[in-house]
C-alpha cells in the first residue's frame, strides 16, 4: 500500500549512521513513513548500505537515488521532491542521517500538517529558547544569531529559518517553483522557508531538541555560511520585485 509520507535523507559518507537511522524510522510505532536516500557518490560504501536494506527487510519502503559527486544539499533535496511529487506522496520530510533530528519527532511535524492544517511544519530548535545540545558555544551562537539576522533582513517570523528538518505538505512543492530555488547549501533552507511564506503557506514552529552527531564527520563549511550571509539579501531583494505563485485558497498566515 503506498504510504502518504516520504522523507528524504540526503547522504555523502553516512556509513555509520545510515542503517541505524534507516531502523529508526521504520520502527517508527506510525509505520507509513517510507525513506528516500540520495546519496552524492559517497565513497565510503554508504549507498552499498542502502541497498542491501532495500533487498531484505524493508523492501517497498526505502528507496535510492544514486548522484555522481557532491552535488550540494539542495539539488539533493530538490531531486528528492520531484520524486515524491512523482510518486504521489501528501507528505514530505527532510532530515539529516545524523541523528541530529530524532526520528521520534517525525509524527510531531506530521501532525502539524496533517491534523491541525498546517502547510510546512519546522522541527524548530529555537521556538522555546536555545535546545541545542553537545555543539560548541561559538556554533550555538552563529547558528542561532543567523535565524535572528534573517528575520531582521527578510520580515520572517520563523525563529530557525536555516532548520533543515522540515515537512512539507504536497501542494506546497508543486506551488513553489522548484526550477528558481537557486541555493545549494545553507541557505537553502532559508530560500525554501522565505518561498513558502511569500506564496502564502501556514508555517508552523515544532519545538524539538537537536543532538550533534555523535558519529561521522560535519558536513558544514564557512562558504556554507557566506553563502546564506549574502543570499539573505538577495531574498529580500526578490520579496520586492518578483512575483510568486499564490496558495490556492489566498491564505497569507505564517504562524510561528
Amino acid at each position: 500500500m503506498q504510504a502518504e509520507s516520504l522523507v528524504i535523507i540526503p547522504t555523502y559518507n553516512e556509513k555509520e549512521n545510515i542503517e541505524n537511522i534507516i531502523r529508526a524510522v521504520c520502527g517508527l510505532p506510525d509505520n507509513n513513513f517510507h525513506i528516500l536516500v540520495i546519496d552524492d557518490g559517497s565513497p565510503d560504501g554508504t549507498a552499498s548500505i542502502v541497498q542491501d536494506l532495500m533487498a531484505g527487510a524493508f523492501k517497498d519502503r526505502l528507496f535510492l537515488v544514486q548522484r555522481s559527486g557532491k552535488l550540494g544539499l539542495g539539488t539533493a533535496y530538490i531531486a528528492g521532491f520531484r520524486w515524491a511529487l512523482d510518486h504521489g506522496y501528501e507528505y514530505i520530510f527532510e532530515m539529516d542521517a545524523d541523528f541530529s533530528h530524532a526520528p521520534s519527532d517525525l509524527p510531531r511535524l506530521l501532525a502539524a500538517c496533517r491534523d491541525e492544517g498546517y502547510d510546512m511544519s519546522i522541527g524548530s530548535r529555537y521556538i522555546t529558547g536555545v535546545n541545542v545540545v553537545n555543539w560548541p558555544m561559538s556554533r550555538v551562537l552563529m547558528s542561532y544569531f543567523a535565524s535572528k539576522y534573517v528575520q531582521l533582513i527578510t520580515g520572517l517570523t520563523i525563529h530557525d529559518t536555516t532548520a533543515g528538518f522540515v515537512c512539507y505538505r504536497r501542494e506546497v512543492l508543486q506551488t513553489l517553483d522548484l526550477d528558481a530555488i537557486r541555493f545549494k547549501g545553507y541557505a537553502f533552507q532559508i530560500e525554501m522557508k522565505f518561498t513558502a511564506a511569500q506564496c502564502g503557506f501556514r508555517i508552523k514552529e515544532v519545538p524539538v531538541v537537536f543532538v550533534n552527531r555523535e558519529l561521522g564527520t560535519s558536513k558544514m563549511s564557512g562558504g556554507i555560511f557566506s553563502e546564506a550571509a549574502f543570499g539573505v539579501l538577495r531574498l529580500r531583494w526578490d520579496g520586492w520585485f518578483r512575483k510568486y505563485p499564490k496558495k490556492a485558497d489566498k491564505q497569507n498566515a505564517t504562524k510561528g
